[in-house]
């Protein structure tokens, strides 16, 4: 099953999610995360110089009735911030669709713009931040203000079986709204370790380095390892299924 990320003129859970995304993107809650964003917009990189960009909240996308949630940190200035569509336009975007494409969770390796025709087969989309932050670090009461959104998305989703963490931040985030959605989170809290899974009820979590340039670069994460966290999120969810 595949979707856009919402269904303008659905039922259910698609309607529920793009009503969600209204939300999000029209938040200005995160003052300092609002006027980075919106600089950023107004003084982009030479490569980017001419194009307009989105410089809003970055909903979640893919399929609505999807068993596979992956969680990033935040939208990436010239990447989300730019094109309006979480991970697309950014080297870590490429590199994350291209191992979910070659997984079976996306019908292309590449996310270019909003409408290239990426569409995500049993996954979804979100992020612990909705706002490019700067330097990608975003602060605790900015992560506070924003984990409703991913708590609503946590309760809608009743087919979520597996959720990837993609690097600490969002390790951290995934664990704090599913404890605020009524989650057993161990104590002390799991620690965050690429391939590390835990069992949250019904649930399992899976941590994965983030596709980050600077761990990609380095070969902290390869395109094997990237892919071998997917292929046991797709196993997790058949052995889980609803």
């Amino acid at each position: 099953m595949s979707g856009s990320g919402s269904r303008p003129d659905g039922e259910g859970t698609g309607r529920s999610l793009s009503e969600i995304g209204k939300q999000v993107i029209s938040c200005r809650r995160c003052p300092r995360l609002v006027e980075w964003r919106e600089a950023v917009a107004a003084d982009p990189p030479r490569r980017h110089r001419g194009e307009k960009y989105w410089a809003r909240p970055i909903p979640g996308f893919g399929d609505p009735e999807a068993s596979i949630l992956i969680v990033g940190l935040a939208p990436a200035a010239n990447g989300a911030n730019r094109t309006g569509r979480i991970f697309t336009g950014d080297r870590a975007g490429d590199w994350l669709f291209a191992s979910l494409h070659r997984t079976g969770l996306a019908n292309r390796a590449e996310s270019v713009h909003v409408d290239d025709g990426l569409r995500l087969q049993d996954a979804w989309i979100s992020a612990v931040v909705r706002c490019a932050p700067p330097a990608n670090r975003p602060t605790p009461a900015e992560r506070d203000n924003c984990l409703p959104y991913l708590e609503q998305e946590l309760r809608l989703m009743e087919r979520v079986r597996v959720i990837v963490a993609l690097g600490g931040f969002a390790w951290d985030g995934a664990l704090r709204a599913l404890r605020a959605t009524g989650a057993e989170v161990p104590s002390p809290k799991p620690r965050f370790g690429h391939g590390t899974e835990v069992e949250l009820g019904d649930r399992l979590l899976i941590g994965c380095f983030h596709p980050s340039q600077q761990n990609t670069f380095t070969g902290r994460l390869t395109e094997a390892m990237t892919d071998e966290v997917f292929a046991r999120a797709v196993s997790a969810t058949h052995e889980r299924a609803v």
